[in-house]
């Protein structure tokens, strides 16, 4: 009985808020296009807006002087996807375009300068590892997708990890992850890549947001093996489409989508020291479909969809200092 009392307690305690900040409201001089299944990346002092459901522009606000600047256009609809900044230039991979339940993965990189202020049409992606709604990571000037779906959201979910070197245009495939996952955002701490969240998205069979995983997988760059965390190492709240950061030596998950209306709140946070999760500050406004980044040490998210599904969308941008 005590032991089940001490496991009992052991569970409330992670489930436990040691973050005494909130998420802010972020009040910007004008304002940005509403978008959900987007990206976002940070460049300099910019934060950017980029992809979504439709045709929608590329923006950047200036964290700075908190103005949006409405740029380029990207040359074709970008869904489903986790942007990274390489080099100065924002990379799109691991994309779906087109509409629900039968979206079609991107074949191309694509990449954005802001230096050159334009768009490019990148190499191509091995046709037989092409999926969308994967998770895109950079470690040691390499790009890792991980996981994803070939079909939209209708079937072909997969476990694949793949490596790219932008610097020779070379891929390499990687031992696969210890389950399949789409809807799904990596974060990278130290020399291991982090999968938390995602789902088996099965529009097939009409299985689609209740197909959540609870299960965290590792990568270890350095041995080239995949781990499951223990069992008590699961993710608290299930969810897919949310984003995920590396903060404070820490793997933050943030927002998502299940069954229930509202998409989630929740921030939670992962300390690989421990394979302990804790529960941060909830967002003011619940939020899937979108992307977080780090800048000076604070948390930025935009945008993103208030309610499981596709709407409705959002523009508004909150931070956590």
């Amino acid at each position: 009985m005590n032991r089940y009392l001490l496991y009992c307690f052991g569970l409330m305690a992670v489930s436990t808020s040691a973050y005494a900040q909130e998420w802010q409201p972020v009040t910007t001089q004008n304002t940005c296009e509403k978008r959900h299944e987007n990206a976002a990346a940070l460049v300099g002092d910019s934060l950017y807006a980029l992809g979504g459901r439709g045709m929608k522009p590329l923006e950047a606000l200036n964290l700075k002087t908190m103005v949006w600047k409405r740029l380029p256009t990207p040359p074709v609809e970008m869904n489903h996807f986790q942007a990274i900044n390489y080099n100065g230039e924002i990379y799109v991979m691991g994309a779906f375009e087109g509409k629900y339940p039968h979206e079609t993965p991107i074949p191309n990189i694509y990449i954005y300068s802001p230096k050159q202020g334009e768009w490019r049409k990148g190499p191509e992606i091995p046709k037989e590892r092409l999926r969308g709604s994967a998770g895109i990571v950079v470690y040691k000037d390499k790009i890792y997708m991980a996981c994803g779906i070939i079909d939209g959201h209708y079937d072909g979910h997969v476990a694949w990890l793949d490596e790219y070197d932008p610097k020779t245009n070379t891929w390499k495939r990687l031992a696969d992850a210890p389950r399949t996952r789409d809807h799904i955002a990596a974060a990278v701490v130290g020399d291991k890549l982090y999968l938390a969240g995602g789902r088996n998205s099965t529009a097939r069979i009409n299985k689609v947001l209740e197909t959540t995983i609870a299960e965290v997988d590792v990568y270890d760059f350095k041995t080239g093996r995949w781990e499951t965390l223990p069992a008590t190492s699961n993710i608290p709240t299930q969810r897919a489409g949310g984003t995920a950061v590396t903060q404070g030596g820490k793997v933050w998950v943030i927002g998502g989508e299940t069954t229930q209306l509202l998409a989630h709140n929740e921030a939670e946070v992962l300390d690989p020291k421990t394979n302990r999760w804790t529960a941060g500050p909830k967002l003011k406004e619940g939020r899937h479909g979108t992307q977080a980044v780090v800048y000076k040490d604070n948390i930025y998210i935009i945008a993103g969809s208030a309610n499981h599904g596709g709407g409705p969308e959002l523009n508004t941008v909150e931070v956590l200092k």
